[in-house]
């Protein structure tokens, strides 16, 4: 197979947020038919990932407003801009993720995602298994959001 960088199919525009954004502002951005991602940036350093998936599991189980902090998902699987998408595949099945941010040292570069390997690669390259929790939420008073273990 040949070995085809990251750089090639790298997503140099993928929107960024910052983690105190509120959930509701990420949610307006997420609705635009191109983004199903928000790299979340703080200092210009990848923090957090946040998906469609992130927003929905949230408001299925809380209506209370919160930052993109509290649903984000960290720490974050990246990988570097020379890397080849096989790499990139095969940490993406490794991790059980979809969308890795490519980042030279600290500095953010864009965003490889699954959909975007899918032409190069094989389809067995590309079987992804999710492999978190769910996010659950405790919205009575005095409890907060915490992930499932």
């Amino acid at each position: 197979m040949i070995e085809i960088p990251v750089t090639h199919v790298l997503k140099h525009a993928a929107p960024t947020i910052a983690p105190e954004t509120p959930v509701t502002e990420a949610a307006v951005e997420l609705r635009a038919p191109e983004v199903s991602t928000l790299v979340v940036l703080e200092d210009e350093a990848v923090v957090g990932i946040l998906t469609e998936s992130d927003v929905v599991a949230f408001v299925a189980e809380t209506l209370e407003p919160h930052s993109v902090e509290t649903i984000m998902s960290s720490p974050v699987t990246t990988i570097s801009p020379g890397e080849s998408l096989v790499a990139a595949a095969e940490l993406m099945q490794a991790d059980g993720v979809k969308h890795l941010p490519v980042v030279d040292g600290e500095t953010y570069c864009g965003l490889v995602s699954a959909s975007m390997l899918a032409p190069y690669l094989s389809r067995n390259r590309l079987e992804i298994d999710w492999q978190d929790d769910p996010i659950r939420i405790d919205a009575g008073e005095g409890h907060g959001i915490r992930v499932s273990e």
